[in-house]
Formats: structure tokens, sequence, C-alpha cells
């Protein structure tokens, strides 16, 4: 039996199945889906990992997007919210502190036991089959923007939940005042940057810039992205990786360090991002053909820093204009750069003052005829 406003229910659902992309690119996403069990009002978000900070913000988004809290929630089994069997607390501690400010009793499903919560279940089938049918009317399931997506599930649900209004009105005078504000919903780190210029956030490696090595940063890690602090000013902001072991490294960070240990390049373990595109890897497979080891190090090293400094677009058309053509070297590479013609300003066209008088004596003589 369900009552209104007792009980919701969220869970996270594949979508990559669908074959959405956006700009033709394949969109491998989860959508944190959330469910009142007596009126079966829905919503939803987008998301890519189950991490406690995408619970936290598609949680909170459901319930400022009802405008009011129900009187449980239940989730199965997450790791970001439930703990293990054995440990004396039922759910972690960031995910309790989110109940709490919200007001909310947390409820958890037994072990092998997806039946439990069996209305959200339902739920992701029906919701994937309508956005199945509702791409096919659409024509296509490429997307302009993420944007573009997102606002196409929204007017979904908003057209599912219109046959709900009923025993929807019902849940919503049951329903709790939401709090003052939401809760903030970010992880707060504290790391050292290695002599390497990384820095290692949940079993994932970030590369940062070269002046803050031996330093201790703050690190905000968010559903999406991570900011990092330093000095108690936001110093750079990094998309953040799905998953563990892996790592996101910017040859901008780095260019000092191996223009001091060159002969540690061909071995770097992250060499193979210090190739920003299929012509700077040209280029050091060029140069290692014609130079000994180090010295094709030493000239791509050069190139790669104008890169840094100056444009890695110059470098790049400069490396294209090369190849086949003409010895690389960082010096023809920058004589090249320099000799591209900036584009010519845009043209300014002047014009004359209107005189409204002429305005008037056409209006005279239209009267007096």
């Amino acid at each position: 039996m369900h009552h209104p406003g007792e009980l919701a229910q969220s869970d996270y659902t594949h979508m990559g199945k669908l074959g959405i992309t956006i700009a033709n690119q394949p969109f491998d996403h989860l959508l944190y889906h959330f469910v009142l069990t007596y009126s079966n009002w829905e919503t939803g978000s987008v998301c890519f990992s189950e991490s406690f900070e995408s619970l936290s913000e598609g949680l909170q988004d459901a319930l400022w997007e009802l405008g009011g809290v129900p009187h449980t929630h239940q989730t199965d089994r997450l790791t970001a919210a439930v703990q293990k069997d054995l440990h004396p607390d039922e759910f972690t501690q960031r995910y309790q502190a989110l109940l709490n400010h919200y007001d909310l009793i947390g409820r958890k499903t037994q072990a092998a036991s997806p039946n439990e919560n069996g209305d959200v279940e339902q739920r992701n089938y029906r919701l994937k089959r309508a956005v199945k049918q509702a791409l096919l009317l659409r024509g296509s399931a490429d997307f302009t923007t993420r944007a573009e997506y997102q606002l196409f599930l929204k007017k979904l649900f908003s057209g599912l939940n219109s046959g709900r209004r009923e025993r929807f009105l019902e849940e919503q005078r049951s329903l709790y005042s939401l709090p003052g504000q939401r809760l903030e919903s970010c992880k707060r780190l504290s790391v050292s940057v290695g002599p390497s210029s990384t820095i290692r956030v949940n079993n994932n490696v970030y590369s940062v810039e070269g002046r803050l090595i031996g330093e201790s940063i703050q690190i905000q890690l968010f559903a999406e992205h991570l900011d990092l602090f330093y000095a108690q000013k936001c110093v750079d902001t990094l998309p953040r990786l799905r998953g563990e072991k892996r790592h996101l490294i910017n040859y901008r960070h780095m260019i000092d360090q191996l223009e001091r240990k060159p002969g540690a390049f061909e071995n770097y373990r992250y060499r193979e991002e210090m190739f920003p595109n299929s012509y700077f890897r040209l280029a050091y497979d060029e140069l290692k053909e014609r130079h000994t080891p180090q010295k094709a190090v030493t000239e791509y090293l050069k190139i790669l820093r104008m890169a840094a400094v100056e444009s890695e677009t110059g470098v790049t058309a400069a490396l294209c204009d090369l190849c086949g053509r003409q010895a690389i070297t960082a010096g023809a590479v920058e004589e090249l750069m320099h000799a591209f013609q900036p584009p010519s300003c845009v043209t300014e066209i002047a014009i004359a003052p209107i005189d409204l008088a002429s305005y008037d004596r056409l209006l005279e003589v239209s009267y007096a005829g």
C-alpha cells in the first residue's frame, strides 16, 4: 500500500543502448531517476557515475523541482549511500548528513532484493521505452548540445507526469517543506602536489601547474569537475575523470620539467599526452629519423614549448605546412608561425547621418498635393 507523500525511490539507469549522440559523438551516460511511489511522478538528471556527488545533486534537483520533501527516501545498496553489512552505521556519513538536511528518513533494500525498489525499477524500463519512442518520433537520436538533450528529457518527463496530476496533487499536500537552501554537493580534500606536478584524487591522476610542486592545495570534488584552490584562490578547474586508475595530463603543466630532463622523455609515463594532435606525433617521428635521440627530443620540446607559450593552433598549422615539404625544426616552425599574416582588420563602414528634414519636406509636398 502506498500513501501520498510517504515514499520516494531513486536509482541509476544506463542509457547507452539507446544510441544517443551529442554532435554525432556517442554520449555514454547514466540517468539518476527519482519516483514518488504513490503518484508515480518522476524526474531525472544526467550523470556519469554512481558517486555520492551525483546522488546528492540528483536527489536535491528532484526535491527542489518537486517543491517539497517526502517522508522517506529509498535506494538500493548504493556504495555512495549504504555502509557495508558489518559496519555499525547503516548509511555513510555524507549521505546521512544529506538526509538530515532535508529531514528525510533513509531506507535501503535488502541484499539481492531489487524487487524492494520495484516502483523505480519498473519506471526505469518504462522511461527508456518512452525515450526510445520519443526519439523515433523526433527522427534522430543526435542532439546538437547536451543542453538540447536535457531539454528533451525535461519535456518528456513533463508529458509523462501530465497524466498523474490528480494523484500528484494529493502527494503535494502531504509533502514537508524544503529547507532554506541546498546542501553543497562536493567533497573537500587537501592534497599535496608531487614532484612530477601531479595530484591523486579518488584513485585518478591529474596534472597541475609546475609552480605548485610541493605545495598543499584544496580540492572541491563535484560530480563532473574539480575546483583547485591555492592560497584561497581558485587556480584551475578540471573535468572529473570517470572510474579509477585513469589520468588527465596537460602538456603545458609538464613542459618545464621535461626541458630540464629531456633524457627522460622517451620513457616518460605520460609521453602520449605530450602529443596534442597527430601533427606533433608526425613531427617527433621525423625528428627521430634525422637526428640522434637526444637531439630529436630537444628539438621537439622546443616545438612543444612554442605550442604551450604561444599558440597550439599556430604550431599545428606550421607543422601541417612543413610535413612532407621541408625538414621540421623548431627554427622552421617559429619562422613559419611569424610569417603567417594575421587576419585583416574588419572593414569599417561609415554611415552618413540621416537628414530628418528631408522627411518633413516629403510630408509638406504630400499635404500640398
